[in-house]
């Protein structure tokens, strides 16, 4: 089973893939450094994880790993939130606050989504990788912090660079080192030990005693795209998991969403019983609000437990009142849409 994060360490990561056993031999060196590192890699492929692999394996170790996400933030909100303020420093701010930076004094600051950061961010970011020093909000007083940053970004840095939406310096000053995390496309030879690990994981967690994959289960899991990589990998086995009733998965436990679905897992569908919801969904494809793919999603799931409200709502990981609303707001649509005709 899979060490804690907080326990986690770069020799507990193991490869069969050359292109991320390269990876884990850098990460390696980078934990005995100071040295910035920047992790890129796409949605979901493991860089938080790896990120605090390379604290707990330096000499940081003992000291605090904080994690901030520099996207979707607006300016005020994340001076406050790096940098701390005082009291009074704005409506609402009723007590003094530590930042990220002096919370992470002593141990790693991990800045995710960097490349989202604003360019005002950025300035205020630069300041402070330059001379160590910052001002909470609403504060003159300087004060200091040996944080060790390790960023992480699912695109390059360098072409936002190019594309004058990041900073020369910043990026000059965070490039340390980059680590680029391979998707999980790109090794398909480890996903078996990866499914078997996950697979584990949730049946400890679900009590469930799972011993094997059904041959055409596992075919199912091997051909497909797996977009979302390691997330999506362990939300897919979780859900096989709570679907299983026996000691088997089946190839019907197996299920993908819609708009995951690989070109090459695609055939399935055309099996009977299988892909009820794409098949039966009458909804139009031009719809692409979020409203809309909420109600899809939450109706496929309903399907796929056998419009077992309790089992749905689990894997929807909502109550079973907010699955009741859903499934009532997309009965009441349906009624209304037939009555145009």
């Amino acid at each position: 089973m899979q060490e804690p994060l907080s326990r986690l360490r770069i020799e507990d990561l193991t490869t069969s893939n050359e292109a991320m056993a390269r990876c884990l031999q850098l990460a390696a060196l980078a934990a005995k450094t100071d040295v910035p590192v920047v992790l890129l890699g796409e949605t979901g492929t493991g860089k938080t994880l790896l990120a605090h692999a390379i604290h707990n394996s330096s000499a940081r170790a003992k000291g605090p790993f904080i994690a901030f996400n520099a996207s979707a933030i607006s300016d005020t909100l994340l001076e406050s939130q790096l940098f701390g303020h005082e009291r009074g420093a704005f409506t609402g701010a009723q007590q003094s606050v530590k930042g990220k930076f002096e919370l992470a004094d002593g141990g790693t600051l991990f800045l995710d989504e960097i490349s989202e950061m604003s360019p005002l961010a950025q300035v205020k970011i630069l300041r402070v990788l330059e001379y160590g020093e910052f001002e909470r909000l609403g504060s003159e007083r300087l004060l200091t912090s040996n944080a060790r940053i390790i960023c992480a970004s699912n695109c390059s840095l360098r072409d936002r660079v190019r594309q004058g939406k990041f900073r020369e310096d910043l990026y000059q000053r965070l490039n340390g080192l980059t680590l680029l995390i391979p998707p999980l496309r790109e090794r398909m030879e480890e996903l078996p030990v990866l499914i078997a690990a996950e697979l584990k994981a949730a049946g400890l967690k679900e009590g469930k005693n799972i011993t094997a994959i059904h041959p055409e289960a596992m075919q199912k899991l091997l051909h497909h795209a797996w977009r979302g990589n390691l997330r999506e990998l362990s939300h897919t086995v979780r859900a096989m998991t709570l679907f299983c009733n026996g000691p088997v998965i089946l190839p019907e436990h197996v299920v993908f969403p819609p708009d995951l679905e690989s070109e090459q897992s695609s055939r399935a569908s055309e099996r009977p019983g299988a892909g009820a919801f794409s098949n039966n969904d009458k909804e139009p494809r031009t719809d692409l609000s979020l409203a809309s793919a909420v109600k899809r999603h939450v109706r496929f799931v309903y399907e796929q437990a056998n419009r077992n409200q309790r089992r749905a709502a689990k894997l929807l990981a909502i109550s079973r009142a907010t699955l009741a609303r859903h499934l009532q707001n997309a009965a009441q649509k349906v009624i209304h849409d037939r009555s145009k005709y």
